[in-house]
């Protein structure tokens, strides 16, 4: 629908930007923080940094919130690394983790910052992992008391709270994703296993908000795109239809209405994938109820019908943000309508307004975006800046379409792109960048890690200041 007049960007609207602890902060064994799969991984892209000391944040906080200040915004979206609470994923509480993000919070909310916690963000445990994972449920357990520790801490400072970030990619991209640690070695029923015990601990963990936090709000925060057919032939429909079901509708109905969704169940149980259910599993995931939908948003994906062979699959390796296609399930289809950045992925931002429609159409929940960007090999021009005109013209584009579906009817009450500084990439290292603020290191030479604000930097105020009046 095109219209003469557009809404206005609600004036509580959550303008913000993303990180997550791994990726961000550094300081892997600083003050008693236990280690995670992100800290044993023994593999890394070839020329690509570890994590030990990404962009330092861990000691550079301070200095990094007042630039998130000077950025303008209204949001924050972190997230906290379960092995600064408790080392080892259960037990003893680590005072000095627990105090870093005192700090932080404090930092964010003197500065008119709101903060939006990731809970759990690829980052498991090292100890729980070798204890089975996600695979034994002990590891739900274990999920719920540190929510509790979390909710007991901040739960007077922090208002929004995200539960598990990409439990889907996770689940069907591991490999890429490249965070599973150990227990993510396991096959597809295994993984889907695993699935069924995060969903059991994010329930538990959105219940327990509500029961100690009454003012709080909760929710999940996967990865999800609209799914096009690649063509008007009804089987393309059929296939866009299950992909779309095994992909997203599967993390969106167990969180929203607590029910396996039936295509996806009939997948499942069509392969010998299905996971063991315990008596009182389902009332659990019944009585888990999310307050909003969080949604991390790059790109759409095309697919056609199977053909039953190897031509179903992509040509070349998928990751999270490529189609990769499955036998049986769906066939891998590039969409010619649609450009691709450096790394392979589609660039489009009408789905994102696509994706929110069909979201809110089907569950009725407000909406934030907490990931939105587009990365890119970086460095300084002569006169020492990154002038990322490129960004500018990605995160325009998708603001439009955000102001589009506001006006359609969509509840969107966020848009939190990453990120809000450079990091370190799941799958590219340091040499990728996203942030609005640069970090003056390579992979392979730490340099000084010096913070210098992009040309993007400026554009993001402008936006923020005018409520996205000014897209300029």
């Amino acid at each position: 629908m095109k219209y003469t007049e557009l809404n206005d960007f609600p004036a509580d609207f959550l303008w913000g930007a993303s990180t997550s602890a791994y990726q961000v902060e550094g300081g892997w064994d600083a003050d008693g923080k236990g280690k995670s799969v992100i800290d044993t991984r023994d593999h890394f892209p070839e020329g690509t940094t570890d994590y030990t000391v990404a962009s330092d944040h861990y000691h550079h906080m301070e200095s990094d919130v007042e630039l998130f200040a000077q950025l303008g915004l209204k949001a924050y979206r972190f997230s906290i690394a379960w092995t600064r609470i408790q080392p080892d994923g259960t037990g003893e509480v680590n005072r000095a983790g627990v105090d870093f993000y005192h700090r932080l919070i404090d930092a964010l909310n003197s500065r008119g910052i709101e903060p939006i916690v990731t809970m759990y963000h690829f980052d498991l445990p090292a100890a729980l992992d070798e204890e089975g994972g996600w695979g034994n449920r002990a590891t739900a357990d274990a999920f719920v008391e540190y929510a509790r520790i979390l909710f007991r801490e901040y739960g007077s400072k922090v208002k929004y709270w995200l539960t598990i970030n990409e439990q889907n990619m996770m689940i069907l991209h591991g490999e890429a994703v490249g965070n599973t640690g150990k227990s993510g070695a396991t096959g597809k029923k295994g993984l889907y296993q695993q699935n069924h015990h995060m969903f059991l601990a994010q329930a538990r963990a959105m219940t327990l908000c509500h029961e100690m936090l009454p003012e709080a709000k909760i929710g999940p925060a996967p990865n999800i795109v609209a799914i096009y057919a690649a063509s008007s032939a009804p089987e393309d429909a059929i296939a866009a239809d299950d992909w779309d079901a095994v992909r997203n509708l599967l993390y969106l109905d167990l969180a929203v209405r607590g029910t396996y969704h039936p295509l996806a169940w009939g997948y499942l149980v069509e392969r010998n994938l299905q996971p063991e259910i315990a008596d009182g599993d389902m009332e659990i995931l019944a009585a888990g109820k999310p307050d909003f939908i969080a949604m991390n948003y790059y790109a759409t994906q095309t697919v056609g019908a199977s053909s039953g062979d190897a031509s179903d699959l992509a040509a070349r390796k998928g990751d999270q943000q490529i189609v990769r296609g499955e036998i049986g399930l769906y066939k891998a289809v590039k969409n010619p309508n649609l450009q691709t950045n450096a790394f392979g992925w589609e660039i489009d931002p009408v789905g994102c307004r696509t994706t929110l429609r069909r979201i809110w159409d089907r569950y009725r929940l407000p909406l934030i975006i907490t990931e939105n960007g587009i990365g890119a090999f970086e460095e300084p021009g002569e006169d020492g800046l990154i002038h990322d005109d490129y960004r500018i013209d990605y995160y325009r584009r998708h603001i439009e379409q955000l102001q589009l579906a506001i006006t359609d009817g969509v509840d969107v009450m966020g848009y939190s792109p990453w990120s809000a500084i450079d990091l370190i990439s799941t799958h590219s290292g340091a040499a990728k960048r996203y942030g609005f603020i640069h970090v003056n290191r390579t992979d392979s030479d730490l340099r000084d890690l010096k913070r210098t604000p992009k040309d993007s930097f400026g554009w993001y105020r402008k936006v923020i200041d005018s409520n996205g009046a000014d897209l300029s």
